[in-house]
């Protein structure tokens, strides 16, 4: 762990007057024939669709594997959650984490933004620099923390 990172995560911040936002967090085996051109594809439907819809987070691919973030209106992401269930390009879709809660977003400025995971734990720095409230910069150390003990890594899940 890096030194700011520390401070970083140990700082409370103000946390008044945030949205209730509804986040999950999967992963998933990438179905036969998944390439970066069909990625792009998901990518670029996200990118015009969540918007209209509050959602916002993180995609990342790699080695096979969906590693995704999702936060927004409660049925908003349930509703999303539910089509990528049924979406055959996802296999063994599995859920890591789902929570409601009185925060800022982790990814306020990404309707959807596709991440490499060599590229993940420079993402989740970023975040937690910009950072203002205490749960956010909580879900981020945890996120980090279980990134560094290869928890989060999507080439190493075991699906």
């Amino acid at each position: 762990m890096s030194a700011h990172r520390d401070a970083q995560c140990d700082e409370p911040g103000p946390g008044h007057g945030l949205p209730l936002l509804h986040q999950l967090l999967y992963c998933s085996r990438a179905a036969a024939g998944i390439d970066a051109p069909a990625v792009a594809r998901i990518v670029a439907t996200a990118q015009r669709v969540n918007p209209v819809h509050g959602i916002t987070g993180l995609l990342v691919w790699g080695s096979g594997m969906f590693f995704q973030w999702i936060e927004g209106p409660r049925d908003q992401v349930t509703q999303l959650m539910a089509r990528i269930h049924r979406d055959p390009r996802h296999e063994r879709v599995v859920m890591l984490s789902e929570t409601e809660e009185v925060r800022e977003r982790l990814f306020p400025d990404w309707s959807m933004e596709l991440v490499t995971p060599g590229d993940i734990r420079p993402v989740l720095q970023d975040a937690l620099a910009s950072a203002k409230d205490a749960k956010t910069t909580a879900a981020l150390c945890l996120m980090l923390a279980q990134f560094d003990a290869d928890r989060m890594d999507p080439g190493a899940a075991d699906l």
